[in-house]
């Protein structure tokens, strides 16, 4: 799908949301859409992984429905598969109310009364189901029931059927608990279908579903089912419900541009950045991953196959669940990445917890878009923990310090860690201080980039990029003062594919070549401004004074003297000649 296609995909799908969410809020609406995207993209890889499983078995079903559907047979196939389900469980040596389970569970496929390849399949070999389920889970690592596929959801939300809620409830549930061997517990627990946002009864929210999934699926049969095209459609909506959040949005998205800069610079080589690319990542992690944008973005910049491991770590459990579903959405295996729910100040994922040295989590790229001056409770645990000893706490009133430490520590010795923060932390006094300057003394902050103003959904302010080595080839620090190259949009400034590249450029080959953008300044320099980061102090972009030549100045001034003497003197003379009263 090229760039027109994806975004017409995406105007289609957002000009859905406006249209249906009605006074709901944005916010909630965002995680019933999303929600029932990843449902199709799911839905639509395990159709596709079932058909290749089954062969020449899935392909007869089709004809015979195809048959079935012809011959106007489809009310009296579904009797009649009805009866054979019964029939065969009343046969078995089960409990009563075991049987009366296993029957009322393979009729509800029918309630949509549609018949699919997969239902067709199960109702014929009700036998090998747990042989073929079993099988799917060892080569596509997930199972959906053929009744929560996307397009019996679909049916039922086309002919408004009763039953559209309790299947969608029940398939949620499943594919929570059972679809991914419970890897995935909890996805959709911020998915309220009982919600009163849905509807005052169930009947309504049933009406309101009917609405929401039909026209999703009718907006997408418009485009070709290609495989980044529920991937690149949730980017874009999140980024689209995240330009409608406000402040909300900083804690789940990272606009794609700065996410762009971010990538591009933490994928270079750490000691010689003008060398390219690494050839392979040994650990990504983005310990306040959000929706996961930023480390997706990583990812898409590299070759496949070339990161051992994607870590991510989300505070908001809502934010949290959307991580993992954008993560599979771009076709990511669940053995590829890990996303933790949990606090980073407080270090609470035992991965990262790691007393031992030699086992810690060591990470080649280090990426992270954390929360602005977020006010925090450091304890006097927390002062001793091997990620602050060294260097003290950051203040109650800024952590920006404190998540910066996080992730410097688990980068490894030939990685690279890039970091957005606000500009305060670049020259504020008292313990931030202390903690910068033994960055800078280590010989860890590799380069700072002003970015400008109102690049973010969440707040206006310009905020800094901070590029950090634990080993690094230079011994000097590169400023990049690109707060002035920027597009003017109607409610964020855009940065254009030109000012990410000449940023990215600068810093891989460490350019100064325009004094008034980037300079790379020593650590002597630094250390007489009193380790004091401020960008303006060493790239300023404001215009240069002209230099004033006093001597010249004094020699006009003389000319203009004589002058007036001059016009003066022949003035009074004609005074004279009047016989009026000279000029003094």
């Amino acid at each position: 799908m090229n760039d027109t296609q994806q975004k017409q995909l995406g105007a289609t799908l957002w000009a859905i949301a406006d249209k249906l969410r009605g006074a709901m809020n944005p916010d909630d609406f965002r995680d019933y859409m999303l929600s029932f995207l990843f449902l199709r993209y799911l839905s639509d890889n395990y159709e596709e992984a079932a058909k290749k499983e089954l062969g020449s078995d899935y392909l007869q079903c089709e004809n015979e429905i195809e048959s079935i559907y012809n011959a106007g047979k489809q009310d009296e196939t579904i009797s009649l598969l009805k009866e054979q389900v019964t029939d065969y469980f009343i046969k078995q040596e089960l409990e009563e109310n075991v049987k009366n389970m296993m029957i009322d569970d393979h009729l509800v496929l029918f309630e949509s009364k549609k018949l699919t390849p997969l239902i067709v399949w199960y109702n014929k070999n009700l036998d090998q189901i747990v042989t073929f389920e079993k099988q799917m889970r060892r080569k596509v690592h997930f199972v959906i029931k053929p009744h929560y596929l996307w397009s019996n959801i679909y049916e039922l939300a086309r002919t408004q059927s009763k039953y559209l809620l309790q299947t969608l409830q029940a398939g949620f549930k499943f594919i929570e608990n059972e679809s991914f061997d419970s890897a995935f517990r909890g996805l959709f627990s911020e998915v309220n279908l009982d919600s009163d946002k849905l509807g005052r009864n169930y009947e309504a929210r049933n009406t309101m579903l009917c609405s929401i999934i039909t026209e999703i699926a009718e907006g997408l049969s418009e485009f070709t089912n290609e495989t980044d095209l529920l991937g690149n459609a949730y980017e874009y909506l999140i980024g689209q419900f995240a330009s409608g959040s406000g402040k909300k949005a900083g804690e789940f998205y990272t606009p794609q541009q700065i996410s762009n800069i971010l990538s591009r610079i933490v994928i270079l080589d750490s000691q010689d950045p003008s060398t390219g690319k690494k050839p392979y990542i040994n650990n990504l992690l983005d310990f306040a991953c959000g929706s996961a944008s930023l480390l997706i973005n990583v990812k898409k910049h590299l070759e496949p196959n070339s990161i051992s491991q994607i870590y991510g770590q989300e505070k908001n459990i809502t934010t949290y669940n959307l991580a993992r579903m954008n993560m599979l959405l771009h076709r990511f295996k669940d053995s590829e990445f890990q996303i933790f729910h949990g606090d980073s100040l407080l270090n609470d994922w035992d991965i990262l917890n790691e007393m031992n040295p030699a086992k810690k989590l060591k990470c080649d790229a280090v990426v992270a878009n954390p929360p602005f001056s977020y006010r925090w409770e450091p304890n006097d645990t927390l002062a001793e923990d091997f990620r602050f000893k060294s260097y003290g706490l950051a203040p109650k009133s800024a952590a920006d310090f404190a998540f910066l430490l996080h992730g410097f520590h688990f980068l490894s010795d030939e990685g690279t860690m890039a970091i957005i923060l606000p500009h305060g932390v670049l020259f504020r006094g008292g313990a931030e201080e202390k903690i910068r300057t033994k960055l800078l003394e280590d010989g860890n902050i590799d380069t700072i980039i002003g970015l400008p103003a109102n690049l973010f959904f969440s707040t206006g302010i310009p905020v800094c990029i901070l590029v950090l080595k634990k080993c690094k080839k230079f011994d000097d620090v590169l400023f990049i003062n690109a707060s002035e190259y920027f597009d003017k949009g109607k409610r964020q400034n855009i940065l254009l594919p030109e000012h990410i590249d000449k940023i990215v450029d600068t810093y891989q080959f460490r350019k100064e070549e325009d004094k008034k953008y980037s300079r790379r300044v020593s650590m002597k320099e630094i250390e007489k401004n009193g380790f004091n980061l401020n960008i303006s102090r060493y790239v300023s972009t404001a215009a240069e004074e002209e230099i004033v030549d006093l001597a010249d100045v004094k020699k006009k001034l003389d000319e203009t003297e004589d002058a007036i003497k001059r016009a003066k003197a022949k003035h009074n003379q004609f005074l004279k000649e009047l016989g009026l009263p000279e000029l003094p």
